[in-house]
């Protein structure tokens, strides 16, 4: 699905952009028609109203009042879905960041999973207002419509040859080069601990390898791409494995950042890791209180088959901190603990780089796109040492369980700057320009802090 700015043309409204306390004013300054119009239809400003103006040339929304914005984020998507059929062009004196935003989340509001079935379109499409970076804005809007996609797709049709085949695709789009390890050539590749979560299921585990750009710093995404988590052996309960589809949010997103940052041209040396697998269930799955030795060569005892997305990651955050790059940032759907921490809505990440936080942290609340910096929380590394073993993937007790998946994922990088983050890659109630299902979390604030990360 693009999702793109239109063109304007003779029918094309304005639509002003009113709040709560401007309205008043604005509707004063009006023909007595318009006002008798504006007062019979209750129209005050609030967030969400939406309304055609008498002779359906212009058309009001509302954006509300300072309290009521800073409960939510795409206040003019509230409304937009509401608006009859036709082109319009916003009338507001927004400044050229918050314009930015609702620009973005009305192109968002657009979009639609309609694989399996038609769905209704949105009608009321956006000419490009002047003042904001409209090829950008467009790029952050088509990155976040193929993460949504991606997780949206059950496993049925978005299996590990199928994350491949849209890894492919980018790649073609974007004139980048990707190569795939498969099957036994992980083993043959020092990928042991990837190969171990997938080898039970008929499709065979992969490790997607995408690069792009010759110059400019190195910037290494991982994404985890567990097609569908069964939990293995230690199977999960029907109602846990419900969403497990989205499973592979981690690696839709750094996808969808990819098409971000090279649709927009970033001076960098790109590169996307993505370890592909399906954690079933059969006669060859591994098992509890088996010992794998990683690519890094340290020890893991399996005390939980369910924790295998920390598995996977390992070997892929090993093998991408052996090209030293200037960052490595992983993104995952990896813990419950994090739910249980900060709720669907906030995208927690980890790091140990101070001024990596504060441009990360700048950025997202420049770009409605909120995240939550968590601690690497080093007196914890106790919990993640089982004794026989380097490494427990599945600490006991229950206590500190995100910190402790992140400190696991942190003994794999050695050379490079780090971020790690632990996102849900789903919204569970729609929400203005956010539909119930598969959502992108901090991919914008990343695309907009990276020049600062990587010193451009």
């Amino acid at each position: 699905m693009t999702l793109s700015f239109a063109t304007p043309d003779d029918a094309t409204r304005s639509v002003h952009l009113l709040a709560e306390s401007a309205t008043p004013d604005w509707r004063s300054r009006q023909a007595q028609d318009v006002q008798a119009w504006i007062d019979a239809h209750g129209f005050t400003g609030a967030i969400g109203q939406a309304l055609l103006l008498p002779g359906g040339r212009d058309a009001v929304i509302g954006y509300g009042s300072e309290s009521s914005r800073a409960r939510g984020r795409f206040h003019v998507a509230a409304a937009a879905a509401k608006l009859p059929k036709g082109t319009y062009r916003l009338v507001t004196d927004l400044p050229a960041d918050q314009l930015q935003i609702e620009a973005l989340g009305w192109l968002l509001a657009t979009y639609r999973f309609d694989r399996y079935k038609d769905q209704s379109p949105m009608v009321a499409l956006l000419v490009a207002p002047d003042g904001i970076d409209a090829a950008r804005t467009e790029a952050i809007a088509q990155g976040e419509a193929l993460t949504r996609t991606l997780i949206n797709t059950p496993a049925a049709d978005m299996g590990p040859p199928d994350l491949e085949q849209a890894a492919r695709d980018l790649a073609t789009q974007h004139r980048a080069t990707i190569t795939v390890t498969t099957g036994d050539d992980l083993l043959t590749q020092n990928l042991p601990m990837i190969h171990a979560v997938g080898r039970a299921a008929d499709r065979a585990p992969r490790l997607i390898d995408l690069t792009w750009g010759d110059t400019g710093p190195k910037l290494t995404l991982v994404g985890k791409g567990v097609c569908f988590d069964t939990g293995g052996l230690n199977l999960k309960p029907g109602a846990s494995m419900g969403l497990m589809k989205k499973d592979m949010g981690g690696s839709a997103s750094v996808l969808g950042l990819a098409h971000m940052i090279m649709a927009t041209d970033l001076p960098i040396q790109l590169r996307v890791l993505i370890p592909a697998v399906e954690n079933s269930v059969s006669g060859n799955a591994f098992r509890p209180q088996d010992i794998l030795t990683s690519r890094k060569g340290l020890t893991v005892e399996v005390n939980n088959t369910d924790a295998e997305g920390r598995l996977v990651l390992a070997d892929t955050l090993a093998f991408a901190d052996e090209d030293t790059p200037d960052l490595i940032i992983s993104m995952a759907t990896l813990t419950g603990a994090a739910r249980v921490a900060v709720g669907p809505d906030l995208a927690p990440y980890y790091t140990d780089e101070a001024p990596l936080s504060a441009a990360l942290e700048n950025a997202a609340a420049t770009t409605a796109d909120p995240v939550w910096r968590m601690p690497f929380h080093t007196p914890y590394e106790a919990l993640i040492e089982p004794g026989i073993a380097d490494l427990d993937n599945a600490p006991k007790g229950g206590f500190a369980g995100s910190i402790t998946a992140a400190l696991f994922l942190r003994r794999f990088v050695d050379s490079a700057p780090y971020i790690h983050f632990d996102i849900y890659g789903w919204q569970p109630s729609s929400a203005p320009a956010r539909p119930k299902g598969g959502v992108g979390q901090g991919t914008r604030a990343l695309l907009d802090a990276l020049p600062k990360m990587l010193k451009l």
